[in-house]
């Protein structure tokens, strides 16, 4: 009789818990922990949502361990919450039922680069500056940025995204094949490495993004670039918000290859100011990148500087040198960090969330929300990839005050209302978890029965990632 540590009213067996946390124990030893800290450090920590550590912590160091880990705790139906580098921002990696984390950060190898195709096999734990300091010198590079150097395996669980993606698109598009290992324990390697394919269901799309509800993914294969011959960086003052947002619509319906166009509003600029000292004007900016030949590079940064001049823009700073570029996009990378300087003390949170919509929709639904954060009182300045829509506020909160709270909680969920009311969703990048669970009713409406549907088929038992993405019934 099989021993299950979730019975069917959602209790927990704790003689079934202990039984493979025992069984795991023996078979990894020194690789497999319960200490507290070593839990709590692979649960949630980058929201306000409550940290919900596992039993366990298992470290695996292969495609087949991970088979062997799920095995274990499918036969005493065991929760699994898969563990990259735990940059996710919506609690994936808590454990609200307990069970074991597995750990996937020791399966760093970089398995194959096949330069002539333009693609690599790497292992999930691989993060994305290792590889790209492993395939510079080949002349290429993985164009998806979400900012923290997060693992590709999270990266293709989450279907990220980042700065780069209104040239190279997302995780979704860049994504080959996967290899993943079922609720069963059982191996499914999706796809080939073919360009294209009519044959079956694409499995690689069904994974990608199902943020290990599904199964838990070990190993991808992803598209590569080449390195652009010539790179100009650079930042363009505006007014306001929605002529920001109109110069890089326009920039985009004019047919400017443009890599990377990212939105700072006016708060948003002052706090980077003061963490990377970049001596910016406060007012709402655009962040610029033009890839290319060094003369189309510089024909793109001339045909940007005119449009930016039709809605108020200030002269485009354009920065070609390796190291300006490198400060202005650290500087962009290091938001969340520069906001949090904005209100420091030991009850402040930091709390971040992202929505999209259509790229014609952008500026009405920044200033809306921006409208909504300042009449209540709150602080959270606003920066988003407005090449394809989507945008973030980063809300500082006094965790100590109910009343701030509630205001913060009520913004939130405007903002999202608001984005899928115009046509858009709740969640460009940061992906769903347990923070963005409720709005999926909304969007998806009888989607999320077939989904449910979905979900049973692959995971009868309900152990993979349990209590994410989907909401109660």
């Amino acid at each position: 009789m099989v021993v299950s540590a979730l019975r069917n009213d959602g209790a927990r067996d704790e003689v079934a818990l202990a039984t493979a946390l025992d069984l795991l124990q023996e078979r990894f030893g020194a690789r497999f922990t319960r200490g507290l800290e070593i839990r709590r450090q692979h649960a949630n920590t980058t929201t306000w949502l409550p940290n919900e550590p596992a039993d366990a912590v298992v470290f695996a160091a292969s495609t087949e361990e991970v088979s062997e880990i799920v095995k274990i705790c499918a036969a005493h139906r065991v929760p699994i919450i898969p563990f990259g580098t735990g940059t996710s921002l919506e609690g994936h990696v808590n454990a609200p039922f307990g069970g074991v984390s597995i750990d996937l950060s020791q399966m760093n190898k970089i398995v194959a680069v096949h330069a002539e195709d333009l693609d690599c096999t790497v292992e999930a734990g691989v993060t994305r500056i290792q590889l790209n300091n492993y395939i510079r010198d080949q002349g290429l590079f993985f164009p998806i940025d979400p900012g923290a150097d997060a693992s590709l395996g999270g990266m293709a669980a989450t279907r990220a995204s980042g700065t780069n993606a209104v040239r190279y698109g997302t995780m979704r598009e860049n994504v080959v094949r996967l290899t993943a290992v079922m609720a069963d324990g059982s191996i499914v390697r999706t796809g080939s490495r073919a360009k294209k394919s009519s044959a079956g269901y694409d499995l690689t799309r069904l994974l990608v993004g199902s943020e290990g509800t599904l199964g838990i993914i070990t190993e991808v294969t992803v598209r590569l670039h080449g390195l652009p011959e010539s790179v100009a960086a650079g930042v363009c003052s505006f007014p306001t918000v929605e002529a920001a947002c109109n110069a890089a619509i326009l920039t985009i319906q004019s047919g400017i290859p443009i890599a990377r166009v990212e939105l700072g509003d006016a708060m948003m600029i002052r706090a980077t100011n003061e963490f990377a000292k970049l001596g910016l004007p406060e007012t709402p900016h655009l962040f610029l990148e033009f890839h290319g030949s060094p003369a189309s590079v510089i024909e793109q940064s001339e045909q940007f500087a005119a449009i930016a001049e039709e809605f108020g823009g200030g002269e485009f700073a354009s920065a070609t040198r390796p190291e300006d570029r490198t400060k202005l996009w650290q500087a962009r990378h290091d938001s969340y960090f520069a906001v949090k300087g904005l209100r420091p003390g030991d009850n402040i949170q930091s709390v971040s969330t992202d929505v999209c919509v259509p790229i014609s929709m952008l500026a009405e639904c920044v200033a809306e929300t921006s409208a909504d954060i300042a009449t209540n009182g709150l602080i959270g300045p606003v920066v988003g990839h407005v090449g394809d829509g989507n945008f973030h506020t980063q809300l500082l909160i006094d965790i100590t005050n109910p009343d701030e709270i509630a205001k913060a909680e009520a913004v939130i969920s405007r903002m999202n209302e608001r984005a899928i009311a115009l046509d858009g969703t709740c969640t460009g990048e940061h992906g769903v978890g347990q923070g963005k669970r409720k709005y999926l009713i909304k969007e998806h409406g009888h989607g999320l029965d077939i989904m449910r549907v979905i979900k049973a088929a692959l995971d009868p038992l309900g152990i993979l990632n349990p209590g994410k993405i989907l909401p109660d019934a």
